[in-house]
């Protein structure tokens, strides 16, 4: 493995451990160039897959870019970077079992995000869909909360939301 500092391609491995759920191994590195430490992280990639993009583009699946498109819907809520991680690995793992080949629609890639997100939490799945169908309207903002279970709405909104002491219109 290639050393971050200095290039060298010498390093040895001082640590592995497993995370949580086992869906991936950190390795803690030493070069033995500079002496520098780090950290590699190692996955099962079952196939290369392709998105299509609505544009017709193709391009490789990248999950640090569905990874930072979730991380970011999610921004200021009270969600944990696990649930986040496991919420991407499943994502991903569905992609890798569940397509038959080795491309995949980014439609359907936003549609498995916006259901994983809706039953996580419901401010975040209109976060990701507002960005994710470029709304430009308030009435999209109104459609898509009309389509939220009404007791999850009613929860969610009632947590987050404050009302005013005083009205100012």
């Amino acid at each position: 493995m290639r050393c971050p500092y200095c290039n060298s391609i010498d390093s040895q491995v001082k640590d592995s451990r497993p995370d949580i759920d086992n869906a991936l191994i950190r390795r803690r590195r030493v070069c033995s160039a500079c002496g520098a430490k780090f950290t590699t992280v190692e996955r099962v990639q079952m196939r290369d897959i392709t998105v299509i993009k609505t544009s017709g583009k193709i391009e490789p699946f990248d999950r640090d870019k569905l990874k930072r498109s979730i991380t970011l819907a999610c921004s200021n809520r009270d969600i944990k970077e696990e649930q986040i991680e496991k919420l991407v690995t499943s994502i991903h793992r569905r992609i890798e079992t569940e397509s038959l080949d080795d491309s995949v629609s980014s439609e359907l890639i936003g549609q498995m995000v916006s259901d994983s997100l809706l039953n996580l939490d419901p401010i975040s799945f209109i976060r990701f869909v507002s960005v994710y169908k470029k709304f430009s309207k308030v009435s999209d903002f109104k459609k898509l909360i009309e389509q939220i279970p009404e007791e999850q709405r009613d929860r969610e909104l009632s947590q987050t939301f404050i009302k005013p002491k005083s009205t100012l219109f």
